[in-house]
């Protein structure tokens, strides 16, 4: 990419607006995946932060989730109540977050959106998300992305 995409830029702004102190990385190739990203990373697949965006009818959730693990809906649902979760549809996830799915940051939405974050992230010492767009990534602790984004500790997945 020769001239950052806007969806990067917004994330840099809030990024920094909220304090981050993380690396931004623009990687060469879409890492749409938690294991595309862990192997351009040179990292551990649970060290990635994806979030994930659900529609509880009709209300946002998001949930940023180790990539070694699948979200558990019902153990999520019980955990914070409210009605089923069930996958958002691309054009939800872009309404809600003004991103793309493979690239949706902590970040940055146009309006809040409630957050829970997987506990289990916090085992690393680096954690990273995605910065806005599938090809760009950043760099946090588990700390400071609970900082960052407001968010819920929560378990996920039954271990």
């Amino acid at each position: 990419m020769s001239a950052e995409h806007p969806s990067i830029t917004r994330f840099r702004d809030e990024h920094q607006r909220r304090g981050g102190t993380g690396e931004i990385v623009i990687l060469p190739d879409s890492v749409h995946t938690a294991a595309l990203a862990a192997e351009a990373l040179g990292c551990e697949v649970g060290a990635i932060a994806n979030s994930l965006l659900f529609d509880a009818e009709a209300t946002p959730v998001l949930v940023l989730t180790s990539g070694a693990h699948r979200v558990d809906t019902a153990l999520v649902r019980a955990t914070i109540g409210g009605p089923e979760l069930r996958r958002a549809q691309p054009d939800f996830v872009r309404e809600h977050t003004g991103q793309v799915i493979g690239g949706v940051s902590p970040i940055g939405h146009p309006a809040p959106v409630p957050t829970y974050l997987d506990s289990w992230l916090r085992r690393h010492d680096v954690v990273w998300a995605a910065a806005g767009h599938p090809a760009a990534v950043f760099s946090t602790t588990y700390d400071e992305l609970l900082e960052l984004t407001g968010a819920t500790p929560i378990d996920v997945a039954r271990d």
